[in-house]
């Protein structure tokens, strides 16, 4: 429940006043609801929550432009809906400038579709253009609701090859509509005569599969057909039988099984009447030709063993086996609400280099995460290794030796990112993985038998998951831009239903940097959905004592002595963010219980307010910052979390008790570490100064002072950085927010080590894991734990931030920094009521700055004025600190 909305809407609502009635003459066309969506997706089915969120925004090119009322209509019939009647639920007018907010209607019935659409009054209070008709389905709703069993082909874990599974069934009347759910603990591909159901990849997404499995439902009525048809699904391992093995004990999980899955078709008849086809032990079973998968290392595919036609229904079935009914892996099983993984971006290659007939190196161009295609001609027999690396020897072939470095090998047959094909000889071939991915810019192909390949032989996928873009920047320097974009494609690299470190070693969801990399993601992508998954993780990975792992998901790696508030502390920073971007509280609410527990194991461990619970700043430039200073800082700004978190929520008694804490642990920091007379926290280095200025641990009127301090210790260091992650995290912002962005931009723009921009100009495409590219060990070139850097341009140079009393961008904060080294700088997010802009460019000795505010927000603008400078807005001189409604502005700084 979306309590916010509820508990504060008096503090940011519009003065209201009495409105017409339903009849009132339309507002100009201008004017209409646009985006619907339900549970942050866009007509979805297979939704669970008993009361979904609808959200939509306002359309409104006006100056001033605001929503003052709403009516939401839902019902089971469409054309009822687009006349204004709704079966299930009629909010009636309602007098607010909200939105988003929970359903609330009748109860609704599981495998249903809803219709829904919004009206809106503007500011005038006349009624806006109509909405399209916007729709969600419900799912399975409760577990009581399926009627498949789990299935799986009743093989040792330690058996290679993936199996194939199949079923044939005829409809017994015309068909109206058909879903299919299907919940597997594993990967799987799902067939209907023949074809591949959707466009998904690596289904279900990763979970604490002995707590939490996901189903995924799809909307298969066009792949039926008239008389006999055909059900196959393809199973992989992913993480769930984890046959490598590596430093993380994957191999040792609990839950550790041969793959299964569990399925129900729903076919609705014309007549109304229903039937289901379920996952039970009529199905039968063979091995496939995947004989090796695993999401870690690679895929081996031998063509030889095909079966042409194996899902579909006149195939000859006779020699397969009865399939094994087992235990469900967990007790839950909830829907797959959430932005799915794709082969995104197809990357044709750049450059191809052959050695000899057996030999071949590709080169896409750029670092990404995903797989390869293939398409060959060879003689029967004959066996091709794929390679998939992110560097190369001197002698130009590929080189894995910062990518396998935590592999443990029990032998060579499963090499590291290699993918081994065994040819069939029937012609030209195609080999793309279904249980893989990895992280790559160069392919090395060798044969035991001469092939001939072309540069159009391999294509490359970007496959992440598919969270659309809702930012942008552009500027007068290439090198900002092209970091820009660099740190996007180490983000996308890194979203595969849940943020990770790295697509190739390790492919694991470190908690630090998830959390150092929040506000990157949230400026610049639709993300809420994955962070709403990957905290539920949270949730299930949680000790009863309130310690988490420092990876999530895991199999038991990650509960040691390190894993404290700097790296954990997504329990309350990523749903905080996620409040603060999208004015959506109910993470905060779920996550609730689980932060309390969290900031309670802390306070037990750490009573007199400091602690030493944490990782530190890892992979520093060469300066060390003290550990009980770090970890203390997070645990303050959990603890902070925590009371706004209790206030928002209405728990009077523990917003009073973790405000007590905040100020405890504040007080015990700066007492220790804050040297007030110097304005020097402990030791001085970038870090520890920034880390005080990010986290708001610095006495009000101190902070340009310890700023100066943090600005002088940069220029001492020569203007290049001296931090590790948490330092990333902190420099930019505590420099620009705190009167030194001039220096905040000299370090965002170097182009010498150690810098973001040295890794451009030495040809990255994507953030690495070291400032040092020749470091010996912690050198993958495509993490995101230094990505804070591509949300910092929004803020530090255009401006954009959100406001915590009126958050998702109700109320915009702008605060723009007109550095000097730039003659023009734009930024633009895609925020809940729409598109912001901040946007300036230098015109001789004045800058114009434009300001473009969506409908139904407004904003506060702090003009940086320099001595002797003045804003002008249509020739006026202006206030430097302004409010602005909805509408697009410009003014003049000279």
């Amino acid at each position: 429940m979306n309590l916010y909305f509820k508990k504060s809407l008096s503090s940011f609502l519009p003065i209201l006043f009495v409105m017409p009635s339903i009849g009132q003459v339309k507002a100009p066309l201008s004017a209409k609801p646009a985006a619907l969506q339900c549970e942050h997706l866009v007509n979805p089915i297979g939704i669970d929550a008993p009361k979904p969120r609808l959200s939509w925004l306002m359309t409104d090119t006006r100056q001033h432009a605001k929503q003052t009322a709403y009516r939401i209509v839902v019902g089971r019939d469409s054309v009822a809906v687009s006349k204004k009647k709704g079966n299930s639920w009629d909010s009636g007018k309602t007098n607010s400038a909200v939105a988003l907010l929970n359903y609330a209607g009748e109860p609704l019935d599981a495998f249903t579709k809803y219709f829904w659409t919004v009206e809106l009054w503007d500011k005038d209070g006349k009624l806006a253009g109509h909405a399209p008709i916007a729709s969600f389905e419900t799912g399975m709703t409760t577990a009581d609701h399926w009627k498949g069993v789990w299935i799986s082909d009743g093989n040792d874990v330690n058996k290679r090859p993936a199996s194939y599974f199949r079923k044939t069934f005829e409809p017994a009347k015309q068909v109206k509509s058909a879903r299919a759910y299907i919940a597997a603990a594993g990967l799987y591909e799902l067939y209907l005569n023949g074809k591949k159901v959707g466009n998904h990849r690596l289904d279900p997404m990763y979970t604490r599969f002995d707590k939490r499995n996901l189903y995924v439902s799809y909307d298969v009525t066009a792949q039926l057909q008239k008389g006999s048809n055909a059900i196959g699904v393809l199973l992989g391992n992913g993480w769930y039988n984890h046959q490598a093995i590596a430093v993380w004990n994957f191999d040792k999980a609990a839950w550790r099984a041969r793959p299964a899955f569990c399925m129900d078709l729903r076919i609705t008849y014309t007549d109304g009447t229903t039937t289901v086809i379920t996952s039970d032990k009529d199905w039968k079973t063979s091995l496939s030709p995947v004989i090796s998968n695993n999401i870690y290392t690679a895929e081996h595919y031998d063509f030889r063993l095909e079966q042409p036609g194996w899902n579909t229904a006149d195939f000859n079935d006779h020699k397969w086996d009865p399939v094994v009914i087992r235990k469900a892996p967990s007790e839950l099983v909830v829907s797959q609400a959430m932005q799915p993984i794709r082969n995104v971006k197809e990357i044709p290659v750049k450059s191809m280099k052959k050695f000899d007939d057996t030999t071949y190196v590709f080169d896409l161009g750029q670092n990404i995460s995903g797989v390869t295609k293939i398409r060959v001609k060879g003689a029967e027999g004959t066996i091709l290794r794929l390679k998939h690396g992110e560097r190369l020897y001197g002698n130009g072939r590929v080189d894995l030796s910062n990518i396998d470095v935590y592999y443990r090998p029990k032998d060579q047959t499963d090499p590291f990112q290699t993918d081994i094909l065994t040819l069939s000889g029937k012609g030209e071939l195609e080999f793309m993985p279904k249980f893989n991915y990895k992280g790559f810019q160069y392919v090395e192909v060798t044969s035991n038998k001469p092939i001939q390949l072309s540069k159009e032989s391999i294509t490359g996928y970007f496959m992440h998951s598919d969270v659309a873009p809702k930012g942008k920047i552009s500027s007068s320097n290439p090198l900002i831009d092209r970091l820009w974009w660099a740190t996007n494609n180490s983000y996308l690299s890194n979203l595969m239903g849940y943020p990770t470190d790295c697509p190739q070693r390790e492919k694991n969801g470190w908690t630090g940097d998830g959390h150092f990399a929040i506000e990157t993601g949230l400026f610049n992508f639709d993300g809420i959905t994955v962070y709403e998954k990957w905290l539920a993780d949270h949730r299930d990975e949680q000790k009863p004592n309130g310690v988490l792992p420092d990876i999530i998901p895991t199999g038991g790696w990650g509960y040691g002595t390190a894993n404290g508030t700097d790296w954990t502390s997504t329990i309350a920073i990523i749903p905080w963010n996620i409040y603060l971007f999208y004015g959506d509280s109910q993470l905060l609410a779920d996550s609730y219980g689980s932060m309390k527990k969290y900031v309670d194991y802390i306070t037990q461990i750490s009573p007199n307010g400091l602690t030493t619970f944490g990782r530190g700043d890892w992979v520093p430039v060469k300066s060390k910052s003290d550990l009980e200073y770090t970890s203390s800082t997070y645990y303050f700004v959990d603890a902070t979390i925590l009371y706004k978190t209790a206030k928002l929520l209405g728990k009077q008694a523990d917003y009073e008790h973790y405000l007590k804490l905040a100020e405890k642990i504040k007080t015990s920091i700066n007492d220790k570490y804050f040297n007030a007379e110097t304005g020097i926290y402990a030791s001085g280095v970038q870090t520890e100064l920034s880390v005080a200025l990010q986290w708001g641990l610095v006495p009000e009127g101190l902070k340009l002072k310890v700023a100066e301090n943090l600005a002088k210790r940069v220029a001492a260091d020569g203007m290049h950085l001296d931090v590790g992650v948490l330092g990333a995290k902190a420099i930019l912002n505590a420099l620009s927010d705190n009167g030194q962005a001039e220096t905040a931009y000299k370090l965002a723009a170097q182009d010498t080590y150690p810098s973001w921009g040295w890794w451009i100009v030495n040809g990255a495409t994507t953030l690495y894991e070291n400032w040092d590219i020749k470091a010996e060990r912690d050198i993958s070139l495509n993490h995101m734990m230094f990505g804070e850097i591509g949300g910092w341009f929004f803020k530090g140079l255009g401006g954009i931030h959100p406001d915590e009393q009126q958050p998702g961008f109700k109320r915009i904060q702008l605060r723009p920094n007109f550095v000097s080294g730039l003659d023009h700088f734009s930024a633009e997010h895609e925020g809940p009521y729409g598109k912001i802009i901040s946007a300036w460019k230098r015109s001789g000795n004045k800058v114009i700055y434009t300001v473009t505010i969506p409908a139904n927000s407004d904003a506060v603008v702090n003009f940086p004025i320099k001595p002797g400078k003045k804003v002008y807005q249509n020739g006026k001189v202006i206030a430097p600190k302004i409010t602005l409604g909805a509408g697009v502005y410009q003014f003049e700084i000279a």
